[in-house]
């Protein structure tokens, strides 16, 4: 008779470079990082660019927002989402040891009535009827310990993530891997969510492609998203201005962001 088998989840370990603390699964790649004099800040560019929904945001409603991460790592958008812009804020974690990481070594508080730290599977989480259509700010980076694809990256997948956001409400995924994998996750996000929802931006300097998709598409003019980016930079000092320079809707063949 066959029998499920526990998952062998990776060992959790830190390195400290300066004043950068890394967390890692076991082997040198990176699952995440935090300035030790600055541990609520963002200090990864590519996890900076998974706020980009602000820019789809009133700046006066954050607050009110809920957001989820699926995919834990060392807390940054966890720790950003709860004490910086004191959102409700969820996140979805498979190992507990990741967890027990973050709370000893990367200042992740403990959960409070704002604050709830999920352990299990993500892709059963999300099709809880408790999570449909209550999160505004979506926020995807579910890698194993080897980073080599996003370890949930099927149509259906994407579809249950587009089923969690408010009508107003974006994910965003950080696509890390060879371009081949890139081009079919970038496909299966437009098939849950639509072509015309999809925005990208250029890769970061080490491979990390964020995408956004939006529940409900919009084309914001460029002069509002400029502003709403300097706000952005101004009100929580993220580098959003910087973005507009990679931040573009996807062209129809699904390939790349349009423009230049």
């Amino acid at each position: 008779m066959a029998t499920s088998k526990t998952p062998v989840l990776p060992e959790v370990n830190f390195s400290d470079w300066g004043d950068i603390r890394y967390l890692h699964l076991g082997t040198e790649w990176v699952q995440g990082s935090m300035k030790l004099d600055a541990p609520f800040e963002i200090e990864l560019e590519y996890v900076q660019r998974m706020m980009a929904w602000l820019l789809f945001a009133d700046p006066k409603s954050v607050a009110s927002r809920h957001a989820m991460q699926l995919g834990l790592g060392a807390a940054t958008l966890t720790k950003f989402c709860r004490k910086t812009l004191r959102m409700r804020t969820t996140a979805v974690e498979l190992n507990p040891q990741v967890v027990s990481a973050c709370r000893g070594w990367f200042k992740l508080p403990a959960d409070d009535p704002k604050l709830r730290v999920v352990i299990a599977d993500a892709a059963q989480e999300i099709r809880k009827p408790e999570w449909q259509g209550t999160v505004d700010a979506l926020q995807v980076d579910l890698y194993d310990h080897e980073a080599a694809a996003p370890v949930l990256d099927s149509e259906d997948f994407y579809a249950d993530c587009r089923a969690l956001l408010t009508e107003d409400g974006c994910m965003t995924v950080n696509l890390f891997g060879r371009s081949s994998s890139y081009e079919r996750s970038l496909e299966k996000i437009a098939g849950a969510f639509g072509a015309d929802a999809v925005w990208a931006f250029k890769p970061t300097r080490e491979g990390n492609t964020v995408v956004l998709a939006q529940r409900a598409p919009s084309r914001p003019k460029r002069e509002a998203l400029a502003e709403r980016a300097q706000t952005i930079q101004t009100r929580w000092a993220l580098p959003a201005p910087k973005w507009l320079r990679v931040f573009k809707p996807l062209n129809p063949t699904l390939t790349r962001p349009s423009g230049p």
